[in-house]
């Protein structure tokens, strides 16, 4: 399967394992939530790499990138989103966050020598601008979050964002040159999850409130965590990771950040609500800009 199909495959696992998710975050809390979906896909992820034998692949090097990219992508970059959340809502938070996109191009250009021309410009230019208008209108004003109407954190909130958003570029960036070496992808997300989660723990063995959980774990829930870290988490980004091996780290994170606009048929599909004209708008340019990008040879 060629890169552009795997990132787009990841972002099918991130649109589904986000839907998953609500009930879950919201039982547990963001933080609690984060730490238990990381803690699942690590285990997860090393007991498949002492099966396949994909440890024998690390190596110091390549590990100790993969611990500062975990640290700066995963735990650093969710922190700030979710934090961002708060402030300024899903939706406002989530058009900042798709920047990273932008971001990872624009560092690719001047750390990796790589560029985009033509029909290939044009394309990311289209799904960029789709998924962005998706989040930024794709809901009805009587379906927009009660913190959207907060004003007073609205300069934090944005600049959260824009860290999330960076710190997801950056993370990619590093991962570049490390997978393109003969590392195992599984073994590399086991790593990069491994010490996302540890730092997490500290936080929550520190005793910070933000890190409680605000309802006790169930059968129930635990089991949707469990499911949206497989999905979200292992697969998809393995997926990524194995995507970065083949691809442009900029048009691995253009085509991985379509997930918004996928999770729009499942959200019609469970909820029986069409999303709102803004959507479909985002939609149709996402879906145009992803075809120029898979025909451009």
């Amino acid at each position: 399967m060629s890169y552009e199909y795997l990132a787009l495959a990841a972002a099918a696992c991130w649109a589904i394992g986000s839907l998953l998710s609500a009930q879950a975050s919201t039982h547990l809390g963001a933080f609690s939530f984060t730490r238990w979906r990381m803690l699942c896909a690590a285990v997860m992820l090393w007991l498949i790499v002492f099966i396949t034998g994909g440890w024998h692949s690390l190596a110091l090097a390549s590990s100790t990138v993969l611990v500062l990219s975990g640290v700066i992508g995963i735990f650093i970059g969710d922190t700030a989103l979710f934090a961002a959340m708060n402030r300024l809502g899903p939706r406002r938070a989530g058009v900042l966050f798709a920047t990273h996109s932008v971001f990872s191009v624009v560092l690719a250009y001047f750390f990796l020598d790589e560029t985009q021309w033509g029909w290939t410009l044009i394309g990311s230019s289209l799904l960029i601008s789709g998924v962005m208008v998706a989040i930024l209108f794709g809901k009805r004003k009587t379906e927009l979050h009660a913190w959207e109407s907060n004003q007073t954190e609205l300069r934090s909130g944005i600049a959260l964002g824009l860290l999330a958003a960076l710190c997801q570029a950056i993370a990619t960036l590093m991962l570049k040159p490390v997978m393109t070496t003969d590392i195992d992808p599984i073994a590399a997300s086991a790593v990069r999850m491994t010490s996302a989660f540890v730092l997490h723990q500290i936080i929550f063995m520190l005793g910070f409130k933000v890190a409680k959980a605000y309802l006790p774990l169930t059968v129930n829930v635990f089991m949707l965590v469990l499911v949206n870290a497989a999905l979200s988490m292992v697969l998809g980004m393995t997926l990524i990771l194995q995507a970065l091996k083949y691809g442009d780290a900029g048009m691995v994170a253009i085509l991985s950040s379509v997930s918004p606009v996928m999770i729009l048929p499942l959200l019609w599909l469970v909820y029986k609500r069409s999303p709102a004209l803004g959507a479909w708008l985002g939609a149709l340019l996402t879906l145009l800009g992803t075809i120029l990008i898979l025909l451009k040879d």
